[in-house]
């Protein structure tokens, strides 16, 4: 197999966390990322010796000023790579792909676009195949990627039926939280079901979930709260084991003193994760209740890296790898998923 070349179009929660990943790949070629930013967003990009082009001939001067080196525009970039993974921010993106179907740029997206920007929505073990080989695909949010991960789970083993979710969503991201966030206050999401029911759907049109939202002070991760009607009377270790199946689920207990979304990030650090990052869903085991055909848990999401394993199995996808699970494998190797966690 060729080696895939790459450019990471948008440096930053989601960007760098991508390109760094792609550095693990054996089968990529991280070519450089692009950015409007001439500030300390873009500066540890030089510093890892990744090249960095200008989005517009504006921001290549802007760069320049700031003591920088670019290696050219976006333009530039776009003439060497295969894929472009666009980790703009919301509506941007939308606009960056006039620009590349009009290059012939394979490119992938995120959750914050809409379904119909690529007809196309990823979460690797639900819909990788019907990505292989398009030219476009839309990597879903992080509490769309965590509940098609987990529902998935239970529909493999024929246990679902339907589910209701209930999300206490993050306000911000960590390194904005000085611009207003919520503080001191919850804010309901004015509308039943929140975006992410149907957002899963688009991945998954045969899964029958309802969600809610509300917005809590809080920047570290989501908390998901879940009502799951099985498909017959199941055991507890049924379930358990039906989440084992997917590597990207890990199973927690609050016994091992992971109490709160806090605390496993905590743990992440210790066990060396690049920028704490938790790429599984993380399930609490020991609060996981069975009662007949009733299924209740409650799970943390990493909205900065839960996304990041299914970026990089999407860009298998796009160029034509067939088998999931041989990238799935391959990407949860190169990133240390699984590891650390009993």
């Amino acid at each position: 197999m060729s080696t895939i070349r790459v450019a990471v179009n948008g440096y930053g929660v989601i960007g760098k966390r991508v390109a760094d990943a792609l550095r693990h790949q054996e089968d990529m070629q991280l070519v450089g990322v692009a950015d409007i930013a001439a500030d300390w967003r873009v500066w540890p990009a030089t510093e890892k010796s990744i090249p960095v082009f200008a989005t517009s001939p504006d921001r290549l001067a802007a760069m320049r000023e700031m003591g920088l080196a670019p290696a050219g525009l976006l333009d530039d970039l776009l003439d060497q790579v295969d894929v472009v993974v666009d980790c703009t921010p919301k509506h941007v993106a939308a606009e960056n792909v006039k620009i590349y179907r009009s290059r012939g740029v394979r490119f992938l997206i995120q959750g914050g676009e809409k379904h119909a920007v690529t007809g196309h929505s990823f979460v690797a073990e639900s819909s990788y195949a019907g990505a292989v080989g398009r030219d476009a695909t839309r990597v879903v949010s992080c509490n769309t990627t965590s509940i098609v991960r987990t529902l998935t789970a239970l529909k493999t083993a024929g246990l679902l039926r339907r589910a209701r979710g209930t999300l206490l969503r993050r306000a911000t991201d960590p390194w904005e939280s000085e611009r207003g966030g919520v503080m001191n206050t919850i804010v309901p999401e004015p509308v039943i079901p929140s975006h992410q029911g149907p957002d899963a759907q688009s991945v998954d049109p045969d899964l029958d979930v309802v969600t809610m939202a509300v917005k809590v002070p809080t920047t570290i991760a989501h908390l998901h709260y879940w009502s799951v009607q099985l498909t017959r009377p199941a055991a507890k270790q049924e379930v358990l084991d039906a989440f084992r199946a997917s590597s990207r689920i890990a199973l927690i207990n609050l016994a091992d003193g992971l109490t709160a979304t806090n605390v496993v990030k905590e743990f992440m650090g210790d066990l060396g994760r690049p920028r704490d990052s938790l790429y599984e869903v993380a399930v609490w085991e020991d609060m996981l209740t069975v009662q007949g055909d009733e299924l209740f848990y409650a799970y943390m999401v990493d909205n900065q890296a839960i996304v990041i394993p299914d970026n990089i199995d999407a860009i298998r996808a796009l160029t034509g790898v067939r088998d999931a699970n041989e990238s799935i494998t391959r990407t949860d190797t190169a990133l240390g998923i699984g590891t650390g966690l009993r």
